[in-house]
């Protein structure tokens, strides 16, 4: 599913006009990355958090020069859905017949 069945389907099923849903989806959306940019977490619930995780400075490889490099310390976001929605995809996809 993209971004665009998201906005039709949220349309369909209110009667809000297409464009002033996407409007509002844009605007979760950058409000979001706006927020994890800054370094704030955003837990929305009974859906999941999107969670800025810092990751460790640490030494790699580069396998055709033969030597090693360091990658600093730097964040990721990420998402953790919340135990509630795993519950309902695991129920739900058994049933669809989706396999894992």
């Amino acid at each position: 599913m993209t971004k665009a069945d998201i906005i039709s389907e949220i349309s369909t099923k209110t009667g809000i006009e297409k464009v002033d849903v996407q409007e509002t989806v844009e605007a979760f959306f950058k409000v979001i990355k706006n927020s994890m940019i800054g370094g704030e977490n955003v837990y929305v619930r009974g859906f999941g958090s999107f969670v800025v995780k810092k990751r460790a400075q640490k030494t790699a490889r580069n396998i055709s020069k033969n030597t090693a490099i360091i990658i600093p310390e730097h964040f990721v976001p990420s998402f953790k859905p919340a135990k509630v929605f795993v519950d309902k995809v695991k129920n739900n996809s058994k049933k669809v017949g989706v396999e894992a």
